[in-house]
């Protein structure tokens, strides 16, 4: 099963890097997540202040959109 990617626009558009202290601790928080459902995130990207990110978690993935639709 192919996973989708969610882009949500997190930082300025200045933010274009991963070693952006704010990147890193944005994507720690994935990677805590991912521990806490048992998954892995499979994809991780910045460009331009827009983040998109997948896990190999169906729920997990559903969760997220849950939560972003709600905002």
């Amino acid at each position: 099963m192919e996973t989708g990617i969610i882009e949500v626009d997190m930082f300025s558009r200045e933010v274009n890097s991963e070693n952006h202290p704010e990147v890193i601790t944005f994507k720690e928080t994935l990677l805590e997540v991912a521990e806490e459902y048992e998954c892995k995130l499979l994809h991780f990207e910045i460009n331009m202040g827009t983040v998109s990110f997948s896990f190999d978690s169906d729920e997990l993935m559903a969760d997220i959109l849950r939560i972003l639709q709600n905002k």
